[in-house]
This record gives structure tokens, C-alpha cells and sequence, in this order.
């Protein structure tokens, strides 16, 4: 297989079928040994973490796929921490999608003085930063990626139409175990003339507690992959 990219938390390899094999791997976003979807780097890696990312993500392609929406979701192999999927051309050098259902983290950060951390944001409140590690990953908006020739204005909203209804898939099946999301982080690609949702859908990349207590990334895996076999 010829090795196409190394990431953070997964590397990436093209297959002959013409597919792509994402292999899962232990490390975490995070600053100082504390995990945190939020941060720009890689901060601790948790053994075995990668494969139960790896379930977490195939259980909510399939619930994505029995929803109608598309994904490039196509097959995984959990013991060795694979996933094979479709090919997509990313955004630009590569977006990140924000869904925040609760304010904190970085919102916070940037506009604690105006809204108070735990604030509900009604609906959603989506956005969209560039991965930049060098910048920190800085925010884009919809005409901002217009006016760069990154995406057009009717991708962006099918974007971000599709953000929501994730999220609230989501949101929704983690309410079933008493568990709220705040935020939560996607990737998408460009495939055959659409927008499809790409990278995985794992506890590394969403904020979720359990009353007042935030969910530990590892716990809450297991607690997702045990209920969902």
C-alpha cells in the first residue's frame, strides 16, 4: 500500500481497489497530558485507544447510513484498527467542522466576555476552522472559504445542513445513556460533485458529559462499545 499521509491520530494509505485504508492509531489531541478535542496537537496516547476509536466510529457511519446520509464510509476491520474508505479531495489544505451545542473550550476563550461557559446554544452554532497547526488552526467563515476559492456558497450550506443533522443523530443516541454533547468535530470531503462527511466519528473528537462531569475520552469508548454490542 502506498502511505499517502501521516496524521495525528490516523495514517493514511491508498488502496489498489482505488479506496483509501485509514489505519487507527493511539494518540490523542490534547495539551500536557490532558485530553482535549479542542487542542491543535497531539498531547498523550492512550493504548488501545485507537481501535475503540475505530468501533465507535463504524456504529455511528452505520446509524449515518440508515439516516440516508452518505458518508465514505465502506468497510472496517476492527482487529487491525482499519477502516477502508471512498476517496474525497479535502477543502483547501484541509477543514475542520465545529458543532457546538453548549458553549466552552475555545468558544469560550475567544468570547467568554460576551457568554458564560455551559450556556446552551439553541440549534447549534456551527464553524469551521482551517487545519493549520502553525496558525492554530484558525477560523473561517462561509464567504471567508467562498472568497478563497476553497468551497462555494451552495456547498458550504449543504456543509452545514449536514452538520446539524449529524449532530443531533448523535446527540440524540448519547441521551439513551444519560450522556449530553457539547461540541463535537468533523472533517468533510469533496466526492463525485458532493459534500460527504469523511476522517471518523469518535470520542476524540467530541466533548460529552455526564451531569457536571466531562467524559473521560477512553470511558467513554468503552461505555459506547459495550451498549452497542
Amino acid at each position: 500500500m502506498e502511505l499517502l499521509y501521516k496524521g495525528k491520530t490516523k495514517d493514511v494509505y491508498k488502496l489498489e481497489n482505488g479506496n483509501v485504508m485509514l489505519k487507527f492509531k493511539d494518540d490523542c489531541t490534547g495539551k500536557d497530558g490532558v485530553f482535549d478535542p479542542g487542542e491543535n496537537s497531539v498531547g498523550l496516547t492512550i493504548e488501545g485507544i485507537g481501535k475503540a476509536n475505530l468501533e465507535t466510529s463504524v456504529y455511528y457511519f452505520e446509524k449515518l447510513k440508515e439516516a440516508g446520509i452518505k458518508t465514505h464510509y465502506v468497510s472496517a476491520d476492527i482487529e487491525n484498527a482499519t477502516m477502508e474508505v471512498l476517496p474525497a479531495t479535502v477543502f483547501g489544505h484541509g477543514l475542520e467542522v465545529i458543532c457546538r451545542l453548549v458553549a466552552t473550550g475555545s468558544f469560550i476563550r475567544r468570547y467568554g466576555e460576551y457568554i458564560e461557559n455551559g450556556t446552551v446554544l439553541e440549534g447549534g452554532y456551527v464553524e469551521c476552522t482551517f487545519k493549520n497547526d502553525a496558525k492554530g488552526d484558525p477560523l473561517v467563515t462561509g464567504e471567508g472559504l467562498a472568497a478563497l476559492g476553497v468551497m462555494s456558497p451552495e456547498l458550504f450550506a449543504s456543509m452545514k445542513e449536514q452538520t446539524l443533522k449529524i449532530t443531533k443523530i448523535i446527540a440524540d443516541d448519547l441521551k439513551t445513556v444519560g450522556l449530553d454533547l457539547w461540541d463535537i468535530k468533523f472533517e468533510f470531503g469533496y466526492n463525485n460533485g458532493e459534500v460527504i462527511l469523511i476522517d471518523e466519528i469518535a470520542s476524540g473528537n467530541m466533548r460529552v458529559y455526564k451531569g457536571d462531569t466531562i467524559m473521560d475520552p477512553v470511558e467513554l469508548t468503552k461505555l459506547l462499545n459495550s451498549r452497542n454490542k
